[in-house]
């Protein structure tokens, strides 16, 4: 018989309202436009209930009326659907060779995107902080002249990342036991919104399963290709960290125990050989010039040129490895590239889909797609706004001012 450690409590009354606030202001995100009686039937909240929720959402200003409608049975109904105009959530993305960052409101729609060269691999994680500080700075300055309060702040580390928000490892920046959660949230002064980190690929995948072509879909993973290649794992709909927060380092599982080096300090990892690294000509070619080095590979493929071909059928062969890793342990639905790799991605995807087929053993990959992201460069930033919406849908609702 399995046993708590202590005994039940009853909830409160307010950690009741919460959740149902948040069951409410989840329905109107999905369903808008919508009335009072759609939300609750669908719910099995009862009517004065939902009135007095959508009250207390109105006053939030998380929610608006929007006129009546009468094409249903019955009197008229008053539409409702998001507000949330007066809010704002943060994501930011500390990057190899840039940093992201971008906001969105409510509904998702971006309020800003702006993307800056950044020597990540040559700087120090206080060097990072510093920048990222500045940047969110301006970034509030911008929302509070558009009259808008910030309602969270994620950043998005290449890493290891603990649950307190600790860098534990970042091979690739070359930062260990880091507290940028910590040390950002000093740096602002106590911002007044609450401060996290994560791992830059969970956060992609929270931003593909909430705004990109595949938004919702229950099983999905996504891949970096920035310079380090790891996995966001949505299984459930649910994105899953492990244990301690440390899952989803596909990059660091060896293909060739003989291949070439990771920054990792081991030989023959994915991402040391279907990383983006394998794919330039100059191993360490400096950060600013590995967008321009990737065009000329690109306009190399479109011009037929054979070892410019033969490279990349070779390192879609060994992602094709990789993500047949993925499909026989946790049988997605679908496993979206991003970053770097979707440029690339006309080169590399029959390849790796040919590797993912020989060796998966559930017929025709599990049912599995391999797409490019659309996401572009700032997924990871999205999706650090993307987890400030999630706590707000979870029942962590601003304050009625």
């Amino acid at each position: 018989m399995i046993t708590s450690t202590s005994d039940p409590r009853p909830a409160d009354f307010a950690d009741v309202r919460a959740t149902n606030l948040a069951v409410v202001l989840r329905f109107v995100r999905g369903h808008a436009p919508c009335s009072r009686a759609d939300i609750a039937a669908s719910t099995g909240l009862n009517k004065a209930t939902v009135s007095s929720l959508v009250a207390d959402l109105i006053d939030r200003r998380l929610v608006r009326e929007t006129g009546l409608t009468e094409n249903r049975v019955g009197r008229p109904a008053t539409m409702l659907v998001l507000d949330g105009s007066p809010y704002a959530a943060i994501g930011i993305e500390v990057n190899v060779d840039y940093i992201t960052a971008v906001a969105v409101d409510l509904s998702g729609e971006r309020l800003l995107s702006w993307r800056r060269s950044f020597p990540g691999a040559a700087g120090t994680a206080g060097q990072a902080m510093s920048t990222v500080a500045g940047i969110v700075r301006r970034v509030v300055t911008r929302m509070a002249k558009e009259e808008r309060q910030v309602l969270g702040l994620t950043v998005g580390v290449p890493g290891l990342i603990g649950t307190d928000g600790t860098v534990r490892i970042a091979p690739n920046l070359g930062w260990r036991d880091a507290d940028l959660c910590g040390d950002l949230t000093k740096a602002l002064r106590d911002p007044g919104f609450p401060v996290q980190v994560d791992n830059d690929a969970n956060l992609a995948a929270l931003a593909e399963h909430r705004f990109g072509p595949h938004a919702g879909t229950a099983n999905l993973v996504y891949l970096t290709g920035e310079i380090g290649v790891g996995a966001g794992v949505i299984l459930d709909g649910r994105l899953r960290r492990g244990g301690q927060g440390y899952g989803g380092e596909i990059g660091h599982i060896q293909l060739d125990p003989f291949g070439a080096e990771c920054r990792c300090g081991r030989l023959g990892c994915l991402e040391a050989v279907a990383g983006i690294g394998a794919v330039l000509e100059h191993a360490a070619v400096s950060p600013a010039e590995v967008e321009d080095e990737l065009d000329e590979v690109v306009r190399l493929a479109r011009a037929g040129d054979a070892r410019t071909l033969a490279l990349l059928g070779a390192v879609g062969h060994n992602l094709g490895k990789g993500v047949a890793l993925m499909t026989n342990l946790l049988n997605p639905e679908v496993i979206i590239l991003g970053g770097y790799y979707v440029p690339l991605a006309p080169w590399l995807l029959p390849s790796a889909e040919a590797e993912a087929r020989g060796r998966t053993i559930a017929p025709e990959t599990g049912g599995c797609r391999i797409v490019a992201s659309t996401l572009g460069y700032g997924a990871a930033a999205l999706g650090g706004a993307a987890r400030v919406l999630d706590s707000v849908d979870s029942g962590r609702l601003p304050r009625v001012s």
